[in-house]
């Protein structure tokens, strides 16, 4: 029995509801992502302004009196706002946010712990803020990949959000590979080496659909356009036809159409010397060629709206012109 009146639109605001949380969760997802790969981009360019910055100094007449007056121009402050200021693109909010709202941590990090914990990234992005991972790991608790962190997805492919706290975690295989572990192989690939943590797909013989090796005698199932010999070997069938034991248009199973066995060789049909015309429109010719053949106009005709139409000649039209100069009343001076 249908839902009417209260209960009706208590299911429509629940469902609702669910949509709405799911549109968070997702969006709550792609967030972590873009805050792990702001935090990447923020710690690469703080490298490059550390090795940019490294044989410079305080700038004055007197570099020695400043370094000892005002300390080491490698270790200061005024080479960490030199390194600090180039972090972000002005027309990046995302990144001058994260550099304004953790500032104080580089401060720490420069000052306190460059030391024990050269890795910025590492320190900064995974340790400190936590909007990271390590590599081959993801997800709020940096759960390890499918197949492990050392070789997510077993090699073979891509695991959502790698090295961040979003995605879930799941393979995006490599052309080749397909299945949840990215273990199999696809249709045009066998598995040369397989056990449960390493798979290994090598592309089949190109007449092969599925394949057990590399060989075209190892096909499961040959191509379109492919047929298995004697041998059970894919070969390419002639183009004369329809299945084939074999190449050539001697080993046909049948002749295509527009082609007939002679003596067990397919050979093409001329429709045009056939008892009955093909090309039945007036004032048209019959034109063979391999596997079929073309109905043209005769000469001095041309095919108009399906139809053959004589076209005017030169001679006519200069005859028709003569014609009326002779008819006008003004023909004459």
């Amino acid at each position: 029995m249908l839902s009417t009146g209260p209960e009706l639109r208590l299911l429509r605001l629940l469902s609702c509801l669910t949509l709405v949380l799911l549109c968070q969760v997702t969006d709550a997802k792609k967030d972590l992502k873009s805050a792990c790969n702001t935090c990447r981009q923020i710690t690469e360019n703080f490298n490059k302004g550390f090795e940019r910055t490294a044989n410079q100094n305080f700038g004055g007449g007197n570099t020695a009196w400043e370094e000892r007056k005002l300390s080491k121009y490698e270790t200061s402050e005024i080479r960490l706002m030199e390194i600090v200021e180039g972090l972000c693109d002005s027309s990046s909010f995302e990144c001058n946010h994260m550099v304004e709202e953790h500032e104080e941590h580089f401060e720490t990090w420069w000052f306190k712990r460059k030391t024990k914990h050269p890795d910025l990234h590492k320190w900064f992005c995974i340790e400190t803020i936590k909007v990271c991972c390590p590599k081959g790991t993801f997800g709020p608790d940096c759960n390890a990949c499918v197949g492990g962190s050392e070789r997510p997805c077993h090699g073979n492919g891509a695991c959502d959000g790698d090295g961040t706290r979003g995605g879930n975690g799941k393979c995006s295989c490599h052309h080749g590979y397909t299945g949840e572990f990215c273990l199999d192989c696809i249709d045009g690939y066998f598995n040369e080496v397989r056990n449960d943590s390493f798979s290994l797909c090598t592309e089949c013989h190109f007449s092969c659909k599925t394949c057990t090796g590399a060989n075209n005698q190892d096909c499961d199932e040959c191509k379109e356009g492919w047929e298995e010999d004697d041998q059970e070997t894919c070969v390419a069938c002639d183009k004369v036809c329809s299945g084939c034991t074999g190449a050539g248009p001697d080993n046909c199973q049948a002749c295509a159409s527009g082609y007939q066995d002679t003596e067990g060789t397919c050979t093409d049909v001329d429709e045009c010397s056939q008892s009955e015309p093909v090309c039945t429109k007036e004032h048209q010719e019959c034109v063979n060629n391999q596997g079929s053949y073309t109905c043209i106009c005769f000469e001095g005709y041309e095919e108009q709206d399906g139809e053959c139409v004589q076209t005017q000649q030169p001679d006519t039209a200069e005859e028709s012109e003569a014609s009326e100069a002779t008819a006008s009343p003004h023909g004459e001076l």
